[in-house]
């Protein structure tokens, strides 16, 4: 299986990118993540079996092989970032809202990635 480390990921999109250690970009879902890991972060070196995808390459199956030596589980982010991702998720929570009171509920990859986003902030409090 190929390696490669994390260029950057992003929690809210539910996507990102892996640097292979062939040197090409691959695109990293939130559903290629291992069960119960919400994000990475860069430079977090992995290891993922690759399909190609509509786009090019895509990793599927990934697995955590060493995180960079600044990140420490439980460890909280900086205290802007967070308020910063807070006002960001009630903007997205408010459009929820409004589609729902409109009878539309989030698509299954919109509740998806909403799920995701809300149980990382969770963390974040849970440190």
């Amino acid at each position: 299986m190929p390696l490669g480390r994390v260029k950057w990921y992003s929690l809210e999109k539910g996507f990102g990118f892996i640097e292979s250690e062939e040197g090409a970009d691959v695109y990293l879902a939130s559903s290629a993540l291992p069960a119960g890991i919400a994000t990475v972060k860069p430079g977090t070196k992995l290891e993922f079996g690759v399909i190609e995808g509509k786009k090019g390459p895509q990793a599927m199956t990934v697995r955590l092989i060493d995180e960079p030596a600044s990140v420490v589980a439980n460890n909280r982010i900086n205290h802007d970032d967070l308020a910063t991702m807070i006002e960001d998720t009630i903007k997205i929570l408010d459009k929820v809202g409004n589609g729902l009171r409109h009878g539309r509920h989030p698509s299954g990859p919109d509740a998806e990635r909403l799920a995701k986003v809300l149980r990382g902030i969770a963390g974040q409090f849970e440190s």
